[in-house]
C-alpha cells in the first residue's frame, strides 16, 4: 500500500544526527564487482530503495550476494548470465546505466534497455553512447534496446595526448561534465591494458570513490589535469574491500533542515570534503555553524539570512542535488533570491508545490525562478515529484504552520534511509502513514 508523510510543522530541530553511506557512490562501486570473478567486500551500504535495486540487478545476473553485517556485503560475480538481465528493474532505475561499462568490458557484446530515473528533465544517454563509441565500440538501438559491441583493435582510432607527451593513448573527450558517463568509461577502461585519457571528466565525490576502488582492483589511474584522468587497466582485476564515504548530499540536507527551522543540530559522520562551496555560500548568506572536525559540523539558529543567488553547476560548483533545499530556505530570507539550475529543466518543479504552501515565487523560464521573502508557509497536501524535490518538501513542511502531507514518498525512500526516524530524533513531528 502507498505511504505518505504527515508533518506537523513549526518545531525547531535540536540534537545530534548521523549521516549514512553515499547513495550515488554505491552504484558504481557495486557495478565494479562485475569486473572481477573474485570476492568484493563493500561496507557502509546505505539501506535505501535504489541501492537494493542495484543489488537485485547483480543477483539476477548471477552474482552471489552475502550480507556480512547490517551494512556490509560481499559480492562475487564469478558466474554472470547476460540473458538474465532484469529489464524491468533497469527501465525504472537510472543508476543501472553503470552496468554497461563493466559488462561490455567483460563480455564484449551486450544489450540493455534505456535506464529510468527521476523526472527532473530530459536525461538522454547520448554522452554515454558517444563515450563508448570513442573507446572502440559499435553502438546502436533497435526497438526497446541499446546494443553495444566491441570492435577489433585494428578498427579503433588511437590518438596521442600531447600534454602527457606519451604515445598510443586513446583519447576520450566527454561532451559534458557527466558523472555517470565518467564512471562508465573508467569502469570499461579498467579491463583494458590500453592507456586511455579521459577529458572533460567529472570529479565529484562518487567519481573519486570509484577511482579509489579501481586502483585497489589493479587499474592504474592518474589525475593528469583539470577534469582529466589517465587510466591503464589490466586484463584481470582483483577483488577489493572498500568502505563507502558518508553522503555529502544527505549532510547538506540536514544542514539546511536545521537552518530552516532555526534549530541547533550536530551532524556526525558528515562528509564535508565535497561541500566547500556549499559551506562558503551558507557562510556568505549569514548562516551560523561550527566545523568541529572533518566529519562533524554543528548548526546554530541563524537569523537575518540573505540569499541573493543559488546557481547549481558541476563539481566543484554548487551541487544540483542541494539546490532544492536552498530554494526552500530562500522563502524565509529577506529580499529576492535567484534560483538557477542550468543542468535540468525539470529541477525547479518543486517550487510550484512551495507556491501552493504560500511562497512568493515567479518563474522566469524552466531553469530560473525568483523567490521573494520572507513568507509564511502553511501546510497542504502535495506530491513528491522526485527524490530531491521530496526531501525539499519535507523541509518546507517542517517550517510550515499546520499539517503538511507529502504523497508518493517512495521517491524519497529511494535516496534517504528512514528519514522520518532521523528527523524525529531531532524533535520533528513527522509520521509515515499508509494511505
Amino acid at each position: 500500500m502507498a505511504e505518505k508523510f504527515v508533518i506537523q510543522g513549526g518545531k525547531s530541530l535540536k540534537g545530534e544526527i548521523e549521516v549514512g553511506g553515499a547513495k550515488n557512490a554505491a552504484f558504481p562501486i557495486l557495478a565494479a564487482t562485475l569486473l572481477t570473478k573474485e570476492p568484493c567486500v563493500i561496507d557502509n551500504i546505505p539501506l535505501i530503495e535504489d541501492v537494493f535495486r542495484m543489488i537485485n540487478i547483480l543477483e539476477s545476473l548471477g552474482a552471489k550476494i552475502s550480507w556480512l553485517s547490517k551494512r556490509k556485503i560481499e559480492v562475487q560475480a564469478k558466474n554472470v548470465d547476460l540473458n538474465k538481465l532484469p529489464s524491468d528493474i533497469v527501465r525504472r532505475f537510472r543508476g543501472s546505466i553503470l552496468i554497461i561499462g563493466p559488462l561490455l568490458a567483460r563480455f564484449d557484446k551486450i544489450k540493455i534497455p534505456p535506464p529510468g530515473g527521476c523526472l527532473i528533465g530530459a536525461r538522454p544517454i547520448d554522452t554515454h553512447l558517444d563515450v563508448f563509441s570513442q573507446v572502440g565500440n559499435k553502438v546502436s538501438r533497435k526497438g526497446d534496446f541499446y546494443y553495444f559491441q566491441k570492435l577489433k583493435p585494428k578498427k579503433q582510432e588511437f590518438k596521442t595526448v600531447d600534454y602527457l607527451n606519451k604515445k598510443s593513448v586513446l583519447e576520450v573527450v566527454l561532451s559534458e561534465f557527466s558523472v555517470t558517463a565518467t564512471e562508465n568509461v573508467l569502469l570499461f577502461s579498467a579491463l583494458s591494458p590500453q592507456k586511455t585519457a579521459v577529458k572533460i571528466a567529472d570529479q565529484d565525490y562518487q567519481v573519486q570513490e570509484i577511482v579509489k576502488v579501481l586502483r585497489k582492483m589493479g587499474a592504474e589511474i592518474k589525475n593528469v589535469g583539470p577534469h582529466a584522468f589517465e587510466i591503464k587497466g589490466k586484463k584481470k582485476l582483483k577483488g577489493f574491500k572498500h568502505k563507502i564515504i558518508s553522503d555529502p548530499i544527505e549532510t547538506g540536507t540536514y544542514i539546511v533542515a536545521a537552518l530552516a527551522t532555526k534549530g541547533e543540530v550536530t551532524i556526525k559522520k558528515a562528509e564535508l570534503g565535497f561541500l566547500d562551496l556549499f559551506l562558503k555560500k551558507l557562510h556568505d548568506f549569514g548562516a551560523k555553524f561550527e566545523i568541529k572536525s572533518k566529519n562533524e559540523i554543528k548548526i546554530y539558529p541563524s537569523d537575518k539570512l540573505i540569499i541573493d543567488k543559488v546557481q547549481s553547476l558541476p563539481y566543484p560548483g554548487l551541487h544540483t542535488d542541494l539546490q532544492p533545499y536552498l530554494g526552500v530556505l530562500s522563502t524565509q530570507t529577506k529580499g529576492q533570491t535567484m534560483i538557477h539550475d542550468p543542468l535540468y529543466e525539470g529541477r525547479l518543479k518543486y517550487l510550484e508545490e512551495i507556491n501552493k504552501m504560500g511562497a512568493d515565487i515567479v518563474f522566469c523560464d524552466p531553469h530560473r525562478a525568483i523567490v521573494s521573502g520572507p513568507t509564511s508557509l502553511f501546510g497542504v497536501e502535495i506530491p513528491s515529484l522526485d527524490l530531491r524535490a521530496g526531501a525539499a518538501l519535507i523541509i518546507a513542511g517542517l517550517m510550515a504552520k499546520g499539517e503538511t502531507t507529502i504523497k508518493n514518498i517512495y521517491q524519497i525512500d529511494r535516496g534517504y534511509e528512514k528519514i522520518e526516524e532521523k528527523l524525529t530524533q531531532l524533535g520533528a513531528d513527522i509520521k509515515r502513514v499508509e494511505k
